[in-house]
């Protein structure tokens, strides 16, 4: 069983908007109430998506960043699927091909290859950019504001009507670079308490305007285990998930199972948003004590020599400076903060035989 201590300064670290950017989330468990957990998967049940868009940061990007500034990439991200670096922030799948796959549809294509892959547009589209949050955050790229007027510009545009956006499916994932942007701002950990409120009202915001484009259904991601990423779990060799850090993640998740519960009591057809909560999945698998899969589950595969470097680093001679290991589908973490193709494939399966009957 992973093992939890307290003491948080290492999860909400600086340096940790940095690597989701340049080192280079579908379960929908409820644990505490198993009624709950059936009850979302009913309100799937009923939806068959025809496209999808997604909105968010790394754990949905699939190749929105920009070649020369994104690891994701550079070798060896992409070495599982598609054998190379395909923009995704991982060896292989990430959260947004599998939810995809799981509603039998396409991976929608990134905004950014909009233009050279037109043909695939008709699928929906993944507006998601690695390192950004609700708000702006060190990285120069469009916040989930921007993102949305993107979308809402395609829309004016003709490019989807209102029958297509009520054949479709959101992805959302908010997977904390706002709260990394916050510290390196010299905001104060003692006041990220008072600080989540804002980033999650900002996120309900944001999803009922989704909503209101015409955005039939909406799949909200709650924060992973931030405490157990590599990031912060490196100071213990990989071994002990900060509980400090995971209870400011479990806040963070409370406001915005209620957000989301707010906006389905306001919406007088079927359920606008399901709260994926993808915390209870990361640590279901993280725990799983009777698999043997992931032995060593908080250690990443791709790691740099040390502290100066990370996951895909080169020197000027083009030295690599970093660690790979022998085999990632048996490591659950790709990085310092993503979880491998097996790793989000182990957190989907988490949403059980439920998923089968769909």
């Amino acid at each position: 069983m992973v093992m939890q201590k307290l003491g948080a300064s290492s999860l909400f670290s600086p340096l940790l908007l940095w690597i989701l950017f340049v080192s280079g989330r579908i379960s929908l468990v409820c644990t505490s109430h198993d009624h709950h957990h059936h009850r979302v998967h009913d309100r799937l049940a009923m939806f068959r998506p025809a496209k999808m868009f997604v909105f968010g940061d790394s754990y949905a990007d699939t190749g929105n960043n920009p070649k020369a500034l994104a690891s994701s990439w550079k070798v060896p991200y992409g070495i599982t699927f598609p054998g190379k670096p395909s923009g995704r922030y991982s060896d292989g799948r990430v959260l947004t091909d599998f939810l995809a796959a799981y509603f039998g549809l396409r991976s929608p294509i990134p905004y950014r290859w909009r233009k050279v892959g037109s043909r695939y547009v008709k699928y929906g589209m993944n507006f998601a950019f690695g390192g950004t949050g609700v708000f702006d955050t060190l990285i120069a790229q469009p916040n989930m504001t921007v993102q949305i007027d993107l979308f809402q510009q395609l829309i004016a545009e003709s490019v989807y009507t209102g029958p297509a956006l009520r054949s479709s499916l959101a992805l959302v994932t908010n997977s904390g670079n706002d709260y990394s942007a916050y510290l390196a701002r010299n905001g104060s950990y003692k006041d990220l308490p008072k600080f989540i409120p804002l980033v999650v009202n900002q996120l309900a915001l944001d999803i009922k305007r989704i909503r209101d484009l015409g955005v039939k259904m909406i799949a909200v991601a709650g924060l992973q285990p931030l405490g157990c990423l590599p990031q912060s779990t490196a100071s213990d060799s990989f071994r002990t998930c900060n509980a400090t850090a995971n209870s400011l993640v479990t806040f963070h998740n409370q406001l915005l199972q209620q957000a989301v519960a707010k906006l389905n009591n306001q919406t007088r057809s079927p359920p606008a948003a399901v709260f994926v909560d993808l915390y209870s999945s990361f640590m279901s698998v993280l725990n799983d004590t009777g698999s043997t899969k992931f032995p060593e589950p908080l250690k990443p595969c791709c790691l740099g020599i040390n502290s100066s470097y990370s996951c895909g680093s080169v020197d000027q001679s083009g030295q690599k400076k970093y660690e790979l290991c022998k085999d990632p589908k048996g490591m659950f973490f790709w990085d310092l903060v993503h979880p491998t193709q097996e790793g989000w494939r182990a957190v989907v399966s988490k949403l059980g035989p439920n998923l089968k009957q769909l």
